[in-house]
């Protein structure tokens, strides 16, 4: 199998990259990355060092990704804006890279006669569910963010070209994601991060909000599943079964690192912050026999120990040095896609 990576230096995509070469070291690996804020490629630097797996420096929306996919075996799409508070500020990226990226990529793996493409998308395309429900893969795509609105998009821009173009293409749309080698902006980390310093955790509105947690493990393996064995052109959405409120997620992590809940600060809420997330992810199950195998209290506890053991890891990316990373011990590779 050669496997093209798209956005395989953040988060999800590097830890997608840990579980593969580990699972299948005959797999050849190529990481497409454009390197934003959110890449980093020290969450690859062993894979790097030892040449397991190749990387790119490339925006989705070049035309050179033409070049990129020329001659893989699978392409699994991870690269996307992601962060809700980003897109409410200016949603320009975020239509730019999720939709446009998106669109070239699609047509670049149809050009190629690609013959497996995995989108990979999130729970918030489906909007905001109240006490009771679950979304499944058939319910309404209703998105309130600029972020989730530009998911949408992508998701139905795939399955056109499935439709149209009879493309190899599935998506997947995952829930709350956490654990090591996230950015942290996003709020399991942040709260860590923040603890961890002895320093107020800013949790939006009363802390109500409602999301249901999967470890990065769980949706990486659940994603290998989709990759090897889904049906072409369908949808599976992939959750931990875990539904928490943020408050008590922040009170857990305090807890964890021995410090009081008086350094909660709740803060002016986001605009339109969706309520509640859970996923029903029986169809999963069903045809591809997976299931989550991590628990949240396990994999939060060796998520906050990652964090500890990792602080330089973590003062380099909040204090921005790990930009530095690529400049100074990496050296890109030339482009030789044609002579692959």
């Amino acid at each position: 199998m050669k496997l093209l990576v798209t956005g395989g230096a953040g988060f999800i995509g590097s830890n997608f990259v840990h579980h593969t070469i580990a699972t299948h070291p005959d797999w050849k690996l190529i990481v497409l990355d454009k390197l934003t804020y959110a890449g980093n490629l020290k969450n690859l630097e062993p894979e790097l060092s030892d040449g397991r797996c190749e990387f790119v420096q490339m925006d989705i929306c070049d035309r050179d990704v033409a070049d990129a996919v020329r001659g893989c075996d699978a392409v699994i799409h991870f690269a996307a804006e992601s962060h809700v508070d980003r897109s409410i500020e200016d949603a320009s990226a975020f239509v730019r890279t999720n939709v446009d990226g998106t669109h070239n990529m699609l047509e670049a793996c149809r050009k190629a006669a690609v013959p497996r493409f995995v989108h990979v998308s999130t729970d918030e395309v489906y909007g905001s569910l109240g006490d009771t429900g679950l979304f499944s893969e058939d319910t309404p795509l209703a998105p309130k963010s600029p972020y989730s609105a530009t998911k949408a998009s992508s998701d139905l821009l795939v399955l056109a070209y499935v439709h149209t173009y009879k493309f190899p293409g599935l998506v997947t749309r995952c829930s709350n994601n956490y654990g090591p080698y996230q950015f942290p902006e996003k709020f399991i980390p942040l709260m860590i991060a923040q603890a961890m310093a002895g320093e107020r955790l800013p949790v939006y509105g009363k802390g109500a909000n409602v999301r249901d947690w999967i470890h990065v493990n769980d949706h990486c393996s659940a994603l290998e599943a989709v990759l090897q064995r889904g049906r072409e052109g369908e949808v599976y959405n992939i959750g931990g079964g875990c539904e928490m409120r943020n408050l008590d997620v922040a009170k857990l992590i305090l807890k964890a690192l021995g410090r009081g809940e008086e350094l909660i600060k709740f803060v002016t809420d986001r605009p339109g912050h969706d309520l509640r997330y859970a996923i029903n992810c029986e169809k999963l199950a069903r045809e591809l026999g997976w299931t989550p195998q991590v628990k949240f209290d396990q994999g939060l506890a060796d998520t906050i120990a990652w964090y500890r053991d990792n602080q330089a890891w973590l003062d380099d990316v909040r204090s921005g040095q790990y930009r530095d990373y690529f400049q100074k011990h990496y050296v890109q590779r030339e482009k030789t896609f044609a002579a692959r």
